[in-house]
């Protein structure tokens, strides 16, 4: 985090401190749904929300809306790096992130935040790349997920696009407007008795600590504290080294249609589940990935676009989606993800200040995964250890 001295109003000695129980630096939904579970866990706290620009400013609001179980791979390949045990472990973990989402949050505002239940595709362009998703669905009909083989013939009746030779349906995943189920959170903090509060523009520069009080400095305020919780996923690397060999920023970058009449069933990843696109429930078909092409150039905090990838993100819809050719895209751009050094999010404390929390990298799957972990994160503050595989004690 970078601050001017110019920019720097904290620096004005009539300025009063801010004191809470709880500061969470970051307003995107992991740190929204940290603010959630920990007035879950104890109503009373005082809990304040520091954004450096406005909330689902960052990854939240610039991801494609997907809510999809699982991890980065593929459920078999998960299976050959982590065991069937603590795989399956995994996928359960990110099925209860939807349940608790649709339990605490979405039942009865589905609309508002046009959240919608119609499963993920995974689809394969080569013969090669159907036979492992056959494998990944033979597993996980085995452990009890929810998933249906398609052939060539169901894809086109179903998504109304071409060159694939099979693929799978994961049944249970979902996908969501995510600035709409910001607001919707937001509303629910900010109600009752002891409303978090939320401070927006309040780019974080310094991070210290005296005696047992935690402080927090921004470019407007300075913050005091029992406790910290960093939900800067991407961004974590710059305001503590620790997390410099465990979260990456990686970028996304991402493209949207005009409107056309409904045609597909529901999200798709293909290429390995490094491309993925879907059709809005107003019409627009979103689409993102293709990193691949630019690797080295999509690691780092920039969140530009550029012409190699948006013009293969463009050709991709023109050459498997019928439906879209000739149709003007809207808008362009990115966002920067968090990506783990083994593919899985972390949650735990700094090893040099036990107060100060912290969860991230979610690898590209952060509404799948964020309130889930959240919830875990709570828990941890209150003195519950988190499951081996997510604990950052890890590395």
């Amino acid at each position: 985090m970078s601050v001017s001295f110019w920019q720097d109003l904290s620096k004005y000695k009539n300025q009063k401190i801010i004191s809470k129980d709880v500061i969470i630096v970051g307003g995107g939904i992991a740190g929204l749904s940290t603010a959630f579970w920990l007035k879950h866990e104890d109503p009373s706290l005082s809990i304040a929300v520091l954004e450096k620009g406005a909330v689902g400013s960052g990854a939240t609001g610039r991801n494609a809306g997907f809510i999809t179980c699982g991890s980065v791979e593929h459920y078999n390949r998960m299976v050959e790096k982590h065991g069937e045990s603590q795989a399956k472990e995994i996928w359960k973990f990110s099925e209860e992130n939807l349940k608790l989402l649709n339990e605490y949050l979405l039942k009865g505002h589905e609309g508002e935040v046009s959240f919608q239940t119609q499963g993920s595709f995974s689809l394969a362009s080569t013969n090669e790349e159907f036979k492992e998703l056959k494998r990944a669905k033979a597993l996980m009909s085995s452990h009890g997920v929810s998933v249906e083989t398609l052939e060539v013939v169901d894809i086109k009746k179903r998504l109304h696009v071409e060159g694939f030779v099979g693929g799978i349906k994961y049944c249970d995943d979902a996908s969501i407007d995510p600035i709409a189920l910001l607001s919707l959170m937001r509303k629910k903090l900010e109600a009752g008795p002891s409303p978090v509060e939320f401070y927006e523009h309040n780019e974080v520069f310094e991070l210290s600590s005296k005696s047992d009080t935690q402080v927090v400095v921004t470019q407007a305020h300075t913050f005091e504290g029992q406790a910290v919780v960093l939900a800067t996923n991407a961004y974590s690397s710059l305001i503590d080294s620790y997390f410099e060999n465990k979260i990456y920023p990686t970028r996304g970058q991402i493209l949207i249609t005009e409107k056309v009449p409904l045609f597909m069933e529901g999200p798709c990843y293909a290429n390995f589940v490094l491309d993925y696109f879907r059709q809005l429930p107003t019409g627009e078909v979103i689409i993102g990935g293709f990193r691949q092409l630019q690797k080295d150039a999509e690691v780092g905090f920039s969140d530009q676009t550029t012409f190699v990838i948006q013009k293969a993100l463009e050709d991709f819809l023109h050459l498997h989606i019928p439906h879209l050719r000739g149709k003007k895209v809207t808008h362009r751009w990115s966002g920067v993800m968090g990506f783990s050094a083994d593919g899985q999010p972390l949650v735990g404390s700094l090893p040099t200040n036990p107060q100060v929390y912290f969860l991230g990298g979610f690898t590209a799957h952060g509404l799948g995964l964020a309130f889930h972990c959240a919830k875990t994160l709570s828990q941890l503050i209150f003195g519950q250890s988190p499951p081996q595989w997510l604990s950052a004690r890890r590395f």
